[in-house]
């Protein structure tokens, strides 16, 4: 089966580099707020769905939390698990397919970790893997883009110098996606990837979990964990339960 983009972007050590500024201190203030919204007990079993290089799994597991993260970069999955201890482990894994079933208290998407795939029905797909890998009174956590505020506000066109590289940035809006071209020059050579990415409202976002038996039972705007506000929000956290 042909290679999505975001299998080739996020195995690249070049997404890691041009986004080096995303720090452990944003992440930490969101679980810390999520955790004392949620208040999961101390014997909480943790998803972490696209955990990247395992930021917030690490977090989690250090406040005590067993904690299990998954993502489909081979390369994030191998940095990650030189962190692996008794209660927090990493697997490659796509979040379409289950992994356990009503195993876990918690079940965390996080930092638009969503909306890569092409069509809905894989999205529901994910939503109710997410949905069987809880227990019935588990809660999954999606943290998105604020979708009407990105497309109001799309910068089309930016330079990022990075580590010595220069990164040009083309942004467009295309068939429902905001599409990032990534283009630059290292070593000699020239390398071009994309990110796309579903512009899903808070709209989309209901209809999916309908279709998938989840309903949302509340929504914030930040990781401070305000009132979402679609003119002003800059993030969509959804808390969702099954319905």
């Amino acid at each position: 089966m042909q290679r999505k983009w975001f299998q080739y972007w996020f195995n690249s050590p070049y997404y890691h580099i041009l986004y080096s500024q995303r720090n452990d201190e944003e992440a930490e203030f969101l679980i810390d707020n999520l955790s004392a919204y949620l208040k999961p007990s101390a014997s909480s079993n943790i998803l972490d769905i696209a955990c990247g290089r395992g930021r917030h799994a690490i977090y989690l597991n250090k406040k005590g939390y067993d904690v299990t993260g998954i993502d489909l970069s081979e390369q994030s999955i191998k940095y990650a698990q030189q962190f692996e201890q008794k209660h927090l482990r990493f697997f490659v894994h796509d979040m379409r397919k289950l992994l356990y079933i009503n195993y876990f208290d918690l079940a965390l998407n996080l930092f638009t970790s969503f909306g890569y795939f092409e069509t809905e029905k894989d999205h529901v797909d994910a939503l109710k893997s997410f949905r069987k890998g809880i227990k019935d009174d588990g809660t999954v956590v999606i943290d998105y883009f604020n979708t009407l505020k990105i497309l109001r506000n799309l910068t089309h066109q930016e330079i990022k110098t990075v580590d010595g590289i220069e990164f040009q940035i083309k942004k467009f809006v295309s068939d429902g996606k905001i599409i990032k071209h990534i283009n630059f020059e290292h070593r000699g050579k020239d390398f071009a990837f994309e990110e796309r990415v579903k512009a899903f409202t808070l709209a989309d976002f209901e209809r999916m979990l309908a279709s998938s038996g989840l309903k949302l039972v509340e929504s914030f705007g930040d990781y401070a964990l305000n009132a979402f506000d679609e003119n002003k929000s800059d993030r969509l956290i959804l808390i969702c339960k099954k319905a």
